[in-house]
C-alpha cells in the first residue's frame, strides 16, 4: 500500500500497485499494468463532454498514483515500472 496525495481532491489516499517482482539477483520492482490509453494525456477535444472530463481526472489521478509508487519505490532500493499490453506481449505474456 502507498499513500499518495490527490491533486483532483488535495486528500490522502491509499494506492495498491498491481504486482511486488523480487527477481533472483534481488532486484525489487513495483508494477503497475494499465491500458496504454490510460498512460497518456487524452487527446484534446473541443468539447468538454463527460467521457473527456473522466479521462482527464483518471490521468491525473494516475500520473499522483505512480509518482507516489516511484518515490515510495526509490526510499525502499527498489524500482517502480508501469507496464501497458505492449509490454505484456514483448515479455511473451499472452493478454486474453
Amino acid at each position: 500500500m502507498v499513500p499518495y496525495k490527490s491533486t483532483v481532491d488535495k486528500r490522502l489516499h491509499r494506492y495498491f500497485v498491481d504486482l511486488l517482482i523480487q527477481m533472483d539477483n534481488k532486484e525489487t520492482y513495483l508494477v503497475e499494468i494499465k491500458p496504454k490509453a490510460q498512460t497518456m494525456p487524452p487527446k484534446k477535444r473541443s468539447r468538454k463532454t463527460k467521457k473527456y472530463i473522466n479521462e482527464q481526472l483518471t490521468f491525473v489521478k494516475n500520473q499522483d498514483k505512480w509518482e507516489a509508487a516511484d518515490q515510495y519505490a526509490k526510499h525502499k532500493g527498489w524500482k517502480f515500472q508501469v507496464w501497458t499490453e505492449e509490454t505484456l506481449k514483448n515479455l511473451g505474456i499472452k493478454v486474453l
